[in-house]
């Protein structure tokens, strides 16, 4: 699979200042990435970048094999781009827009079956400053795919909508790939991310700071496997240790991470499952969660990005 998007020690700076500084990943052909970071850590800048907006100062970016800057009128076409917010006539209705964008393109998806996809069949003539928050993300999702885009730029795609409605949109986004579309996403959202990126970079203060897999980061992020379990918090984490000792060498350590959130440092066996299981039943304790393996993406999110600090980028 090729490089659908390649970054090569790209920096960029606004009076002076870097807001983006080295960087480098790429985002292979059919694969759905996710670009992570605080507000103010340079992903904006960056996602202008590859959309051909704003120049790098230095380094080097290629989208589809193209420059945008220099060959936009060739790659635009190729491309769709998801906005979170604005751009759009607040008169107009979602099938007029749709059909208004689609005369753009030499071979459009069918506007209505759009409409019908992102589930906005019912609001096709409502006007767009009617729609709510979460129709507002739909059409514009629907409008990023009405010219069948080899690439797909989406932006929070799902900020403002209903459980139902971001299901469905993680559907579509997981269709684009099955079809082949590679999908740039940036999201607040870790749980998003987990579902639905292959890998995921996170950035910081303009520079990269981890890309791998959602699951490898975990793992990166607590020095390998483990257990993570949810119960009422207060548990006697020493006792519990005391009772899986015998299963490993050395013996596992149980931690309280915060209050009712508990890991266990031991390679995750049946064994050491099932002593986990019955030495809570035999205390009457209820497990309502259980995770087999490192940390989540959101625990490395925060301790690579930090929760305060000045952020150096856009």
């Amino acid at each position: 699979m090729g490089a659908a998007i390649a970054v090569e020690g790209v920096t960029k700076r606004y009076g002076g200042r870097a807001v983006v500084q080295d960087l480098s990943f790429q985002v292979r052909c059919g694969e759905v990435f996710a670009l992570l970071g605080p507000n103010g850590a340079g992903k904006t800048t960056t996602v202008e970048m590859l959309e051909g907006y704003r120049a790098p100062d230095g380094g080097r970016v290629r989208v589809l094999g193209l420059d945008p800057v220099h060959q936009g009128a060739a790659l635009k076409p190729r491309l769709g781009l998801m906005l979170q917010q604005g751009g759009i006539y607040p008169q107009i209705r979602p099938l007029e827009a749709l059909r208004l964008f689609a005369a753009f393109y030499s071979r459009p998806e069918d506007p209505r079956a759009l409409l019908e996809q992102v589930g906005l069949e019912k609001a096709a003539g409502v006007r767009y400053r009617r729609l709510s928050g979460g129709q507002k993300q739909r059409l514009a999702l629907a409008l990023a795919l009405v010219g069948r885009p080899e690439l797909v730029f989406l932006d929070e795609p799902t900020a403002g909508m209903d459980p139902q409605a971001r299901r469905v949109t993680w559907g579509i986004i997981r269709g684009l790939q099955r079809r082949g579309v590679t999908v740039l996403l940036t999201t607040h959202s870790m749980d998003e991310a987990e579902h639905l990126a292959g890998r995921v970079a996170i950035i910081n203060r303009g520079r990269l700071v981890a890309l791998d897999t959602p699951a490898a980061l975990g793992q990166a992020g607590q020095g390998g496997t483990g257990l993570r379990f949810r119960a009422p918090s207060g548990l006697d984490t020493g006792a519990l240790a005391g009772a899986l000792a015998d299963l490993t060498a050395p013996p596992p350590a149980v931690q309280e991470l915060e209050p009712g959130h508990y890991a266990v440092a031991a390679p995750p066996t049946p064994t050491l499952l099932a002593r986990l299981t019955a030495w809570l039943s035999a205390r009457d304790v209820l497990l309502t969660e259980l995770r087999v393996g490192g940390g989540t993406l959101e625990e490395v999110y925060l301790r690579l990005t930090g929760e305060d600090g000045e952020l150096g980028g856009r």
